[in-house]
């Protein structure tokens, strides 16, 4: 920081223009994206176009389904830039906001650019090592009659690997790009009214959905068609098309790397500087949140984007890629043991039921855009308009987006799922799927009742505050323990109807037994994932609004102002619990897609049935314990390192209130930048220990027993083993993560109803006993509680990848 910022020779902090600490000391822009900018651009126009093309002929040469998917993903990426130049055109406001908002940028590309350096290290690394093990174990029957040797296998699961990695850290870097951007002008349009702040919240959030979600599809699709012409699919003596799902697990398991270190870094960094800034600004000096003089504030305001955008954004984008492989790896199997064969154009084909997900999710770009642009601004936003309910708002785009996901969901499985030896399971499949959406838009309910201060449960957790401290935490605890049982019964409910519309489609194995059952979960998984878009769109919108209301806090913008940011803050918190309830459900539903996925690979490998898992032979009950274990042992690492990180923040604010004390009088400036390295450097060294755990934890594990099962003549034990580790882990992090994010989220918005005015209001002891409670529920909303979605799926894939090594 200049020698400026640092004296307090200045004169009277307020009569002063702010000036915020710039921390760039490099570009923080990803080099890819610095070499882009610099190729001219019509050599860039020109190879863009030559890059559609060959795409557009490789897709042409694998289905017309590719095709549709292709175009729809790059009409969704036009919609996107649109949805970013109009955000960009509103203004930035008075010269104070750009000030802050250029230092929150600065401090969050900042930190993107190193965290994302040491990813991409341990990366390679890993893909390394997966080179190693294909090289060294033998194919499947199917790749050695299709002529695929290890070498080539080998490659091909890198590949898809490091690409899934790639994707998901570009997606993480479209989450914080448009929310550093859009903030600033949130605060601005909140000065003249809440509607037009909203819609310009919406809309930037709405950009970073479309990108992720469409390159989630078009990155799976573009690796399947690469495949499908370099290996010369169902050409004669070549792979069969249903053999080929089983290449692209790579690319889910690359995904979930990149998303489990950038969300559990995210988290860590966003929350300890968010309790550090609270405990002492709050709680020790009575401040507001996000006030200048609290010299942790910029990295709190950093934090929400490197936590709530860049990771969630890797989030949903390696959710909907394991959904999408899941998915077709079993729409593949049952195709071929229901003998289903023949080309695209005749009425019965494999590529329907294969890439069927492709197509829910290309129309789910296509719903939700509309859901999207259905928000509006007020016409005349010259005066402050009177707050109209964001929430309800956004629940009315959402319901726009669930009735358009029906009709195109129901439209879906009669094109890609009608086949002549059961002309009416489609109509079963897309009974799955409503399934799946009902699924959905109940867990975004349940999460909003229990999470909303507009509901009792919040209310009541708010009233406990005002006995104490610890009335406060119990209650937020038991409200969290109780929210676990509704998600739980409708996910079971969902999960068993689901497989009972597949079990009665009407379609048979050779035995004439049914098979359509875990199809059918499949497809409900995509019914619940086939409004993501929106959704992500309703979470991205919760950190652009925190961010708004702490930019208008920091340059002290009238009271009315701050009113408005306030409540879209408020809604933003229920809308990120609300994504985080999705995304667990989701990730329970893609969990047991993908555990089945494994014992089919598992059979597979060894050349015989491996259908159950008997948890009656000790070692298999032990590698459960292990499984649940892994979760209590990573959510309680995870927790730790944000209360290390927040202790080192909270002695550095103390010290510097204690050193300048005209920091309250604001006649000198905080050193914003030191509390900004400590949480950098923090959460990047303490990332490293959980994420390593939940990687080498199965692998461990499964090693172990295979050298055991090897001497005691049990060749299947080390795959039984890990198969229940993953699948007692499932059913342990679903149950942690439903608690955590519900009692973070609750903790939250109990702080916020008393911030209202309710019970004292601001600055009473029913305040600081709510800020207590925020503290705690702190890391588990948005540290543990989000790594455990994305440690449930990878999980489940690095099983995938590594299942050779167990047998």
């Amino acid at each position: 920081m200049d020698d400026d910022m640092e004296s307090g020779s200045l004169g009277p902090f307020l009569e002063r223009p702010r000036t915020f600490p710039n921390m760039r000391s490099k570009s923080n822009t990803p080099l890819i994206f610095r070499m882009l900018r610099k190729i001219n651009v019509r050599l860039l126009f020109v190879l863009l176009l030559l890059g559609f093309t060959a795409i557009f002929y490789v897709g042409a040469s694998t289905s017309p389904i590719i095709v549709f998917v292709f175009s729809v993903c790059i009409i969704s990426f036009l919609l996107s830039i649109y949805l970013t130049k109009w955000v960009l055109s509103k203004d930035e406001g008075p010269p104070e906001m750009a000030e802050i908002s250029d230092a929150i940028r600065d401090g969050a590309e900042g930190y993107f650019r190193t965290q994302y350096g040491t990813i991409s290290k341990m990366a390679l690394l890993l893909a390394l090592v997966i080179l190693g093990i294909y090289l060294f174990r033998s194919p499947t029957p199917q790749q050695e009659s299709s002529g695929i040797g290890r070498l080539t296998s080998a490659f091909i699961t890198v590949a898809a690997f490091l690409l899934g990695a790639l994707c998901s850290g570009v997606a993480g870097y479209v989450g914080m790009w448009v929310s550093v951007r859009a903030n600033v002008r949130v605060s601005s349009a909140a000065r003249r009214s809440a509607r037009e702040a909203l819609q310009i919240a919406v809309r930037a959030g709405g950009f970073s959905a479309l990108v992720v979600v469409g390159m989630a599809v078009i990155g799976v699709a573009i690796l399947y068609a690469t495949f499908y012409v370099w290996l010369g699919v169902d050409s004669p003596g070549s792979m069969k098309v249903t053999d080929l799902p089983l290449l692209l697990v790579g690319y889910g398991f690359g995904a979930s790397f990149v998303a489990l270190f950038a969300q559990l870094g995210g988290g860590i960094y966003t929350k300890a500087a968010d309790v550090g800034a609270d405990l002492v600004g709050k709680v020790e000096q009575g401040i507001p949140e996000d006030d200048p003089r609290n010299p942790a504030v910029i990295a709190d305001l950093v934090g929400d984007n490197v936590g709530d955008c860049a990771a969630r954004g890797a989030d949903l984008f390696e959710s909907i890629a394991a959904e999408i492989i899941s998915a077709m790896i079993l729409g593949a199997s049952m195709a071929e043991r229901c003998k289903i064969e023949g080309e695209f154009r005749s009425l019965s084909n494999p590529s329907g039921f294969i890439l069927f997900p492709l197509v829910v999710h290309s129309f789910d770009l296509i719903v939700s855009s509309v859901g999207i642009f259905s928000i509006r601004g007020t016409r005349d936003s010259g005066v402050i308009a009177a707050i109209e309910d964001p929430m309800t708002i956004l629940q009315r785009g959402y319901s726009v987006t669930i009735i358009l996901a029906v009709l195109t969901f129901g439209l879906s499985t009669r094109w890609m799922l009608y086949t002549e030896q059961a002309p009416s399971a489609w109509f079963n499949f897309a009974l799955c799927g409503l399934v799946g959406i009902m699924t959905a838009y109940i867990f975004v309910w349940i999460t909003q009742y229990y999470t909303d201060y507009k509901h009792e449960p919040v209310r009541t957790l708010a009233l406990s505050s005002s006995t104490g401290h610890g009335t406060n935490i119990i209650a937020g605890i038991s409200l969290g323990l109780e929210s676990t049982a509704l998600p739980v019964l409708v996910i079971s409910v969902s999960i068993v109807s689901a497989f009972w519309l597949g079990q009665t489609s009407g379609l048979v194995d050779e035995a004439g037994n049914p098979t359509g059952g875990l199809f059918g979960t499949a497809v409900a998984t995509m019914g619940m994932l086939s409004t993501a878009a929106y959704v992500l769109t309703m979470d991205m919108f919760g950190p652009i609004a925190d961010n708004a209301g702490g930019i208008v806090e920091m340059s002290q913008q009238p009271e009315s102002v701050r009113e408005i940011t306030d409540v879209l803050d408020a809604v933003g918190n229920t809308t990120k619990a609300t994504t985080k309830g999705f995304a667990i459900g989701s990730a329970a539903l893609a969990s047991f897609l993908l555990f089945s996925a494994y014992m089919d690979e598992v059979a597979a490998f060894a050349h015989q049935p491996f259908k159950q898992v008997d948890i009656a032979i000790p070692e298999v009950f032990v590698g459960g314990l292990l499984g649940s274990m892994l979760i209590f042992l990573f959510s309680g690492w995870a927790c730790a390192a944000v209360g290390r990180t927040a202790q080192e923040v909270v002695n550095e604010v103390r010290r510097q209130f204690i050193e300048r004390p005209g920091i309250m009088d604001y006649k000198e400036k905080p050193d914003y930048g030191r509390c900004v390295a400590i949480v950098a450097s923090a959460s990047l060294r303490e990332m490293i220990k959980p994420g390593a755990l939940a990687i080498i934890s199965p692998i461990a594990v499964g090693l172990v027993f295979r050298i055991l099962g090897y001497y005691t003549g049990h060749p299947l034990l080390g795959a039984k083993v890990v198969a229940a580790m993953l699948m007692f882990a499932t059913v342990s992090g679903i149950l942690m993560a439903l608690f955590l994010n519900t009692a973070g989220g609750a903790w939250d918005n109990a702080k916020k109803y008393i911030e209202t005015g309710a019970l004292g209001g601001k600055g009473s002891d029913c305040h600081k006993a709510a800020i207590t409670g925020d503290t705690v529920g702190d890391p588990f909303k948005d540290t543990a509680g989000p790594s455990l979605h994305v440690l449930i799926k990878m999980l489940a894939t690095i099983t995938l990848v590594m299942a050779p090594i167990f047998l």
